[in-house]
């Protein structure tokens, strides 16, 4: 199986040693987002749910350059700081995808990459 880099300058560039996904065959595995500004990458300052949509944004982008869309997504796991966030989490989340809405876990961790409240990761299959 071939297995390529997917990588934009429209999403945040990784902060470890992980790539934003990788296409494997037509599936596509894309590493956690957060809501980091792409342009700046500098963490974008704001609410849970302005947060949320900034970590969706960037998963959009990641997605639009392997030749995805969120109609593609199959899983997601989030990752949470605080469960009583869940409901505005949801709400924004939600408003990405129409009908077919991915397989999913929401998980509630003690802490996540430079402090933020949300990050997300998902698998995308063509």
């Amino acid at each position: 199986m071939e297995k390529r880099i997917i990588e934009t300058k429209n999403a945040p560039a990784p902060i470890g040693p992980y790539n934003q996904a990788i296409l494997a065959g037509t599936t596509l595995y894309m590493s956690g987002q957060i809501a980091l500004d792409p342009a700046t990458g500098e963490l974008m300052q704001g609410t849970v749910e302005e947060e949320t949509h900034q970590v969706m944004k960037n998963m959009g982008a990641v997605l639009s350059e392997a030749g995805f869309s969120y109609d593609d997504v199959v899983k997601c796991s989030i990752f949470v700081k605080d469960m009583n966030e869940f409901a505005t989490i949801n709400a924004a989340y939600g408003a990405y995808f129409k009908g077919m809405e991915p397989a999913r876990e929401t998980v509630e961790v003690a802490r996540l990459p430079k402090d933020v409240n949300v990050e997300i990761s998902c698998i995308a299959v063509k």
